[in-house]
């Protein structure tokens, strides 16, 4: 016969394990407990075939790297990505990219090239949005401005979405020899805040300010305190300089620990502004990824790279990249390709692109 005392006893025990379910159920999200997926190079329109041939004669490894595009962010975003990358490239008197060199080469071979920039769009002085110059350069949007406000007005129509994440690359790179871009100065790289600031309000972003707080540097609130609850920054748009040391480094002058900035940077953690990692392979760097989570830490990493995983339909990236806890996922293949043969799609389950991570992902 079970005595009094232990049944007393029982009853506490139980009822201390429901107060600490009810507890941690009721404990709300906070932004780094959710896993999204998203496109790389998202604004990208496939480069047209006569162009592509001609590349895969030249340079069969680079042309079958480039052989990608996306539907339009819009539809990106009702499909329900919640990540996105835009390249900008400086172009502060306009015209500098006006003209690209695939045009001529498609004209050459005795085509008609597609009909590119009818409203001369590139004329105007502005950063300008397309993946690689000369050779890559259809992009659903060719004025990064014009990006920034598809976004803007999908938000409007959508005001509780969830937070989307986009990853800025500033190209000034030429390491395939093709016409000199216009490098990103100190000027150059405030030019983005700038315009990312002439489409969004405060009350639209998620600022390494709104996240510091009251703490002395970014990454001391993101180990302390940690991200804002999801349901606080629902609606709003997080950007990420995703450069080099060098680049950084000329974004933070006179700015530490991104005071006043818009975007986050890839910085390694132990710097002051570090918060945001991007870490591109999941599978090597695995571990490395599962600690940045564990810390607090969002880390952007990816599914495929270089059309490589959807010739050879290999998921080993995604499953590696879904496992490490990773918050953001980019991929070219939310949607098979129509480009070659090729059945790989990378989604959660139930085709969709967002879920709340289990919690033991982000133990502190």
């Amino acid at each position: 016969m079970i005595s009094k005392n232990k049944i007393l006893g029982l009853l506490l025990v139980s009822l201390f394990l429901l107060v600490s379910f009810n507890d941690e159920k009721e404990k709300p999200i906070k932004l780094n407990e959710i896993q999204v997926i998203g496109s790389h190079n998202s604004y990208k329109i496939a480069i047209e075939q006569p162009l592509w041939n001609y590349l895969f004669q030249r340079d069969s490894a680079v042309a079958k790297s480039l052989q990608y595009g996306h539907i339009s962010i819009e539809k990106q975003l009702d499909l329900g990505l919640r990540n996105l990358e835009y390249d900008v490239l400086h172009d502060p008197k306009g015209g500098y990219y006006s003209n690209p060199k695939g045009l001529v080469i498609v004209k050459s071979l005795g085509k008609v090239p597609l009909e590119y920039d009818a409203a001369n769009k590139l004329a105007q002085p502005g950063l300008k949005m397309f993946h690689v110059q000369d050779i890559d350069f259809r992009s659903h949007y060719l004025l990064f401005k014009e990006g920034l406000v598809a976004l803007k007005k999908w938000s409007d129509k959508n005001p509780k979405h969830t937070p989307i994440f986009i990853l800025i690359n500033a190209k000034d790179d030429n390491n395939r020899k093709l016409r000199e871009p216009l490098p990103f100065t100190k000027s150059a790289l405030e030019s983005i805040d700038v315009e990312i600031r002439s489409v969004f309000d405060d009350s639209k972003l998620i600022t390494p300010d709104l996240v510091r707080g009251k703490f002395n540097t970014l990454e001391e609130a993101i180990l302390k305190k940690g991200w804002p609850d999801l349901n606080a920054v629902k609606g709003r748009f997080l950007f990420v300089l995703d450069e080099n040391e060098t680049k950084i480094n000329r974004y933070l002058e006179g700015h530490p620990s991104l005071k006043n900035r818009v975007l986050f940077v890839n910085s390694k953690e132990g710097n002051p502004e570090a918060a945001f990692r991007v870490v591109n392979d999941p599978i090597k760097n695995f571990d490395y990824i599962k600690k940045l989570v564990a810390k607090g830490y969002i880390v952007r990493t990816r599914a495929d790279d270089g059309t490589t995983e959807a010739r050879t339909n290999d998921y080993a990236k995604f499953e590696k990249a879904k496992a490490s806890g990773a918050q953001v996922i980019s991929t070219d293949y939310y949607m098979p390709s129509t480009l070659f043969k090729s059945s790989y799609q990378v989604s959660f389950d139930n085709n969709r692109y967002e879920r709340i991570k289990k919690r033991n992902h982000v133990q502190k």
